[in-house]
């Protein structure tokens, strides 16, 4: 066969084959109709796969929002305030736990315009018991509303607290402090007491009867101090004054009796009037204070409970015991006992300038109980002559340690008891000097207080306001020199030596 020939046969076979698969090709071309419906379909599966993940996804998170909507604010709503704003305390949830009465708590402002503060508060009151229930009133829907509980005009968000037939009004401006700057006129807001309010009109709502405090006036005592005085009202206590010598004897309707540091000594009528109420299972709240003047029918009161005054002012020897580098400036233990024991738990510092020891008689009574409140250190001792500039201790000085504060007790035959509590220094209360421990002050007063006037029937309870402003350190001096000595030498001076020893190793190498 001729090359040309066999060049032509083959070529003839290699387009006939590719003719075949050509052919073949078009023979199993698919269907376009049938390709849109295969893609249609596949489209619809995914998509109906995604809109159901979509439609369970969205099941799970309305679910969860009801779960959390359920769940008291109190774990689903953190508190990271500084100052804890709207968490309540320990002694509002006794308060709370013990609450057996309905009570409604109305918060006064229009839709939209709610103190997020105040509404956070009220939902922790909410939440604590089932006995609390809070509503928000539109002063425009209801504008008659406020107007069945009060003449004066509310301030928005004020709240009205009710129980039965009893009600109390807080206005809005009593739950925030505020302080003017007098060189720029310029308002700001120190202090939130809403929980201090709310606790306060709650515990006068639901009380039956509530304590009358009688202040013992006559010979040169101090004045309430303005805080202290406050918060003494804030646990719904009562007070009015008493003058012995026009009223002849203490009211039968005096819960407690209070004498602060008297400059004169009482007559001997007066001496007797006040141990016949303590006698007869009477409280009492006693301050007293250095004077030169001798007052023996106060001392005569204070030595019939087994206690007395020790001569001078006392100083600390220990530097773990005072503060702003002045011995006289007394930070005493804080014991536990009935009059302080919440104080005590806390480790809360008191602060007790220019004291008094007090001492225990040797014939006291078997009846009476006396436990130390607050304590000096065993170094402590007591300057007789207070006009010394020798703050050391010297002859004639009496040794310590000694008491500042005592809680007395004495079980009397008809199951009544006599509770005195006793500071030998009126300085505790003083606003200035509770700064200086942060409101360790008030806090053991307040508790001593509601030691003696808390009944069945009425709670006297008083909670602080909550400080907005940076609150103070508290240090003793020896926490103070131990702090200086750390910060000035001991911790540059390691990292003085650890840079000598990389510097003296590089050298050798």
């Amino acid at each position: 066969m001729k090359f040309s020939e066999k060049f032509k046969k083959n070529k003839g076979e290699s387009v006939t084959t590719e003719s075949a698969q050509d052919s073949g090709k078009k023979k199993h071309k698919p269907d376009p109709k049938k390709l849109v419906g295969t893609i249609s379909k596949k489209h619809i599966k995914i998509g109906s796969y995604s809109m159901a993940m979509a439609a369970i996804f969205i099941v799970i998170v309305v679910v969860i929002n009801m779960i959390v909507g359920a769940v008291p604010s109190k774990y689903s709503q953190l508190d990271v305030s500084s100052s804890k704003l709207y968490t309540i305390g320990d002694e509002t949830k006794k308060v709370l736990k013990a609450l057996d009465k309905d009570v409604t708590i109305y918060q006064i402002a229009q839709s939209g315009s709610e103190d997020d503060t105040i509404s956070n508060l009220l939902k922790r009151y909410e939440d604590e018991s089932k006995h609390i229930k809070v509503e928000v009133k539109d002063p425009v829907v209801n504008p008659k509303f406020a107007s069945e509980y009060t003449t004066d005009d509310l301030s928005s968000n004020s709240l009205i607290v009710v129980c039965g037939d009893r009600n109390k009004v807080i206005n809005y401006n009593d739950m925030y402090s505020t302080s003017v700057d007098y060189n720029t006129w310029q308002q700001t807001t120190t202090g939130f007491d809403g929980e201090g309010q709310v606790t306060s009109a709650i515990g006068y709502v639901t009380s039956e009867d509530l304590p009358i405090l009688y202040t013992l006036s006559g010979h040169g005592e101090k004045d309430l101090d303005s805080n202290f005085k406050e918060d003494i009202q804030k646990a719904n206590i009562d007070i009015k004054e008493l003058n012995l010598l026009t009223e002849g004897k203490v009211p039968d309707d005096a819960d407690c009796l209070i004498i602060v540091s008297p400059t004169s000594d009482i007559s001997e009528e007066e001496k007797t009037e006040i141990l016949d109420y303590l006698e007869a299972g009477g409280k009492a709240m006693i301050f007293s204070d250095y004077t030169q003047d001798d007052l023996p029918n106060f001392d005569a009161v204070l030595e019939n409970y087994g206690v007395k005054r020790a001569e001078g002012i006392v100083f600390e020897g220990d530097n773990q015991h005072y503060g702003m580098q002045m011995p006289y400036y007394l930070v005493p233990t804080v014991n536990s006992t009935d009059a302080s024991s919440e104080t005590a738990s806390a480790g809360s510092y008191v602060l007790a300038p220019y004291a008094q020891g007090i001492q225990k008689t040797d014939d006291v009574r078997d009846t009476v109980t006396i436990n130390s409140i607050l304590t000096t250190s065993d170094q402590a001792y007591s300057k007789t002559n207070v006009q010394s500039s020798n703050i050391e201790k010297e002859d004639g000085d009496v040794d310590g340690p000694f008491d500042l504060g005592v809680a007395i007790t004495e079980t009397l035959d008809d199951d009544k008891e006599t509770q005195i509590v006793y500071y030998s220094t009126a300085n505790l209360m003083e606003s200035q000097v509770d700064q200086m421990v942060s409101g360790g002050n008030e806090k053991l007063l307040l508790e001593s207080l509601s030691w003696m006037t808390s009944t069945d029937d009425s709670n006297s309870v008083s909670i602080p306001s909550k400080s907005l402003q940076s609150t103070s350190l508290t240090v003793t001096d020896y926490d103070a020199a131990f702090w200086k000595i750390c910060t000035i030498g001991l911790i540059p001076g390691v990292f003085l030596v650890a840079g000598f020893l990389i510097w003296l190793k590089r050298r050798k190498a």
